[in-house]
């Protein structure tokens, strides 16, 4: 079950392997790989946190606001992106056996989607996110975008 620590891991500094599709509907697109720093800090003793991610190969950066509602204990995750200056729509879930897994709907070029965000491979030193979206209302998914993050050197 869902905590307001769960996101405990997250907290501090990340180096940051982005490899995401070029066309994100498209199951058999080419990838692209480039390298991000992350840094995120928690709100309300840990039951929210904030992070920021660089993306300079994007020219881009991106903000990510968790909140734990502890009715439901479920957590939102919003993400927010320098380009647009817009909120997007949130993802809800929760975590269970180390993984969390999130979803809401969204478009993308126009196209209504289902949005899955996973959290896994969670450690001290490391923790993979991944980005998916349907067309077809969660039948099939497209993963678009993974997110390998590890500590810089010299950082706890």
């Amino acid at each position: 079950m869902s905590s307001p620590h769960d996101f405990d891991f997250f907290h501090g500094a990340w180096a940051v392997v982005n490899r995401r599709r070029t066309d994100f509907l498209d199951p058999y697109g080419s990838w692209e790989e480039f390298p991000g720093t992350s840094r995120c800090r928690p709100l309300f003793d840990g039951a929210a946190n904030i992070d920021e991610i660089d993306l300079p190969h994007l020219g881009a950066k991106g903000a990510t606001l968790r909140l734990f509602d502890r009715g439901t204990e479920q957590w939102s995750l919003h993400w927010a992106a320098s380009r647009t200056g817009t909120l997007f729509p949130p993802v809800i879930g929760q975590f269970e056996g180390g993984r969390g897994e999130f979803y809401g709907d969204d478009t993308h070029d126009g196209k209504d989607v289902r949005v899955r965000f996973v959290w896994s491979d969670i450690s001290s030193a490391g923790a993979r996110w991944e980005q998916a979206f349907s067309v077809d209302h969660g039948e099939t998914w497209v993963t678009n975008w993974t997110m390998d993050f590890t500590r810089p050197c010299g950082t706890p």
